[in-house]
């Protein structure tokens, strides 16, 4: 039933017990078990019918209602703290429809004023307040429930971004949210998937995960960040949103760089509309936009509600959640012979994409979250992390629906699978599996690793399926006659494949041992090796003893690394490669004297001309060092397009900043 102006007194006082008793289940489900079991507009919907039907029966609400509280529960374990003022959430609208009925709000209640604004990205992430007393980082408390929240200071101190101290001797409150970037969300979860442990949900849920932990050493690790938006001098605030943003900035907080003024609505919109496709390009989650009155004075006559300003609202993108069911659960074989669950999903929209399959990462996770053909279940999809099956919609579980049996042999070859003991993940053991041997080609032709440009999908198929292909080196055998014969194959671009081929022999030692796939082995720790040992010959002879010395090569890698080349298939794989005239020799190890040695270089802000990842391989092929912090070793910092802390660590030390047109100079513009 949802809220009508027939709904009598006795139908509403059953709804809104119902309401109330599935969203404080939705409310357990999310913030602590982590583990949601619908989207975030389908909680909202909740939320509104509930919040409407209390204002139409006011003596219906009661204190314990889920409409009074704002935030999170506490949490065991901390000490709860009350706020100086109010931490309140914000009110939602999803159309521009919707916004029109917020600005049509604040003009009755501000008649013939000027209302400007001020539109921020909405992070989604946790709410936090910082205490400076003296100059000094005091204090950190979440929001809690608006009235009190818990102190993690200890945790929040781990933080990088975060100053601990400001110029600014009076009592300072500064509001903002915590976030987790995806390559830390990335990160932390293959080392959970590594260890048995569940993964979480999305960063949202891995960054208020992170920051309760009680141990701060485990939170150090975890690479959480902060944007500001908020702040209070005294008992005081700046006159504007904007010199609010401004002030922060000048006090060493880290603010979101993309907030715009606007004069009007239609302005508000359009900046709405750019990022809900841009938001993909962001290095953490965004769901949409918060839009603020500018003027101070206007705020504090438009006031507040119990639970959110008057003058502020969240005006959310498309869901990145959805619902939808599965319909068939596969299981794919990986280059290392990983066997991951697949679901096969009845096709859904998230963000402008439709979504068909979603990964149930290993038979542990499957299990945990005991995913079904026929369940109805809960998507995600955060900017460049992959969607994923969230949860399962248990009430709407069909009947007769069985538990999924996993296969006790690979599902391509049929060879026994094997389970390492400690690990989480079934491997076939295969080395000539045809699986095995297909995702090995797409990584080993990859634009990271050896970038044989048009050797994609497709065409590994078609040259698996003729026989033409059994092992790697069999690239490099091909003949214009062999590829001229397959489908959607003409001359032209057989040769143009055959020169992407030879140019592939000449690729850098670094990129030829990414390209080999040697588990644990990513691309930045293939390039040390090749210039720690200087040739493939002298890698596959190394000890564990001189593997470890390498700057993020611990045991566990160095292990992988000895069992890579121990292997017989790996001999003939490369004995195969060498005939082929593959580089074995680095020249990274050549430069080690290059024009750029003894300098380390910092990037901050995006660059045009290169990618991260390129612009620091550049630097290291000319002998230089790239960390990925402002430190006492760094030298130099190159300063793109919105560039974050970084920079003004760099400033403090004195070091030397170069534009992207000077860096440019420095090591030479990137070849076509």
């Amino acid at each position: 039933m949802s809220s009508s102006p027939t709904t009598t007194k006795t139908q509403a006082r059953r709804r809104i017990a119902a309401l109330r008793h599935e969203i404080e289940f939705h409310e357990k489900k999310y913030y602590v078990d982590n583990d949601p079991q619908i989207s975030d507009r389908e909680f909202d919907r909740l939320m509104k019918e509930l919040t409407d039907l209390e204002a139409r029966f006011p003596d219906l609400v009661t204190p314990v209602s889920p409409t009074r509280r704002v935030g999170e529960k506490l949490v065991e374990g901390f000490v709860s703290v009350s706020h100086s003022r109010p931490m309140l959430s914000l009110d939602n609208c999803y159309s521009v429809e919707e916004l029109e009925d917020f600005e049509e709000r604040l003009r009755r209640l501000l008649p013939g004023k000027d209302i400007r604004y001020v539109v921020e990205l909405k992070i989604d992430g946790l709410g936090i307040a910082l205490l400076y007393r003296e100059g000094t980082f005091r204090q950190a408390v979440t929001r809690g429930d608006g009235r009190q929240g818990d102190d993690v200071t200890a945790n929040v101190k781990t933080i990088k971004s975060l100053p601990l101290a400001v110029g600014e001797q009076r009592v300072l409150e500064a509001r903002g949210e915590i976030f987790l970037p995806f390559s830390s969300f990335r990160q932390l979860n293959r080392e959970r998937e590594e260890s048995g442990e569940p993964l979480f949900a999305n960063p949202r849920n891995a960054a208020a995960g992170s920051i309760r932990q009680l141990d701060p050493a485990v939170v150090a690790g975890r690479g959480l960040d902060i944007f500001l938006y908020s702040l209070f001098i005294g008992d005081d605030e700046p006159a504007t949103q904007k010199e609010t943003l401004l002030k922060l900035k000048t006090l060493g907080f880290k603010v979101n760089p993309h907030w715009r003024a606007c004069r009007n609505l239609e302005e508000v919109v359009a900046y709405w509309e750019e990022w809900k496709t841009k938001r993909d390009s962001l290095e953490y989650d965004c769901d949409g936009v918060v839009v603020k009155v500018d003027d101070r004075e206007q705020r504090r006559a438009l006031g507040l509600t119990a639970k959110s300003p008057r003058w502020a609202i969240s005006f959310k993108f498309p869901a990145r959640q959805a619902t939808t069911r599965v319909e068939k659960i596969e299981v794919q074989v990986g280059r290392t012979g990983a066997l991951t669950p697949v679901a096969v999903l009845e096709p859904v929209k998230l963000s402008g994409t439709t979504v068909s399959r979603s990964t149930l990462h290993n038979e542990e996770e499957l299990r945990r979250k005991d995913v079904r053909v026929g369940d109805t279940v809960l998507v995600e999809r955060s900017g460049d992390v992959i969607p994923r099956v969230v949860a399962v919609v248990k009430d709407r579980r069909p009947r007769g629906a069985k538990p999924f049996s996993f296969p006790s042999t690979c599902p391509r070859c049929r060879s026994k699978i094997f389970k390492p003991e400690g690990e989480v993940i079934s491997r076939c053991l295969n080395p000539s599996c045809p699986a095995r041997l297909r995702e090995s080609i797409l990584h080993f032709a990859s634009r990271r690793a050896l970038d044989i440009e048009g050797l994609g999908e497709a065409l590994v198929d078609q040259l698996q399926d003729k026989g033409v292909i059994k092992q790697i080196p069999d690239l490099y055998q091909l003949k214009l006659e062999d590829l001229s014969r397959l489908e959607r194959m003409g001359a032209k671009s057989a040769q143009n494949l055959l020169d992407q081929l030879e140019k592939s022999k000449k690729r850098d030692l670094g990129e030829l041992i990414f390209a080999l796939g040697i588990r644990h082995v990513g691309e930045r720790t293939a390039r040390d090796l090749a210039g720690r040992f200087g040739s493939l010959e002298a890698l596959s002879r190394a000890s564990e003893e001189e593997l470890v010395v390498i700057p993020d090569v611990g045991p566990k890698v160095a292990e992988s690394i000895l069992f890579f080349f121990k292997q017989p298939e790996t001999h003939r794989l490369i004995s195969g490669l060498r005939e082929a005239g593959l580089n074995f020799s680095s020249r990274t190890k050549a430069q080690a004297g290059g024009p750029l040695a003894g300098r380390v270089f910092v990037f901050t802000g995006g660059l045009a001309s290169f990618s991260r990842d390129e612009a620091g391989r550049r630097v290291e092929d000319l002998g230089g060092e790239v960390v990925s912090d402002v430190t006492g070793r760094a030298t130099d910092v190159v300063v793109g397009d919105s560039p974050g802390s970084k920079l003004a660590k760099a400033r403090k030390r004195g070091l030397t900043l170069l534009s992207e047109t000077e860096f440019l100079k420095l090591v030479g513009k990137p070849s076509a």
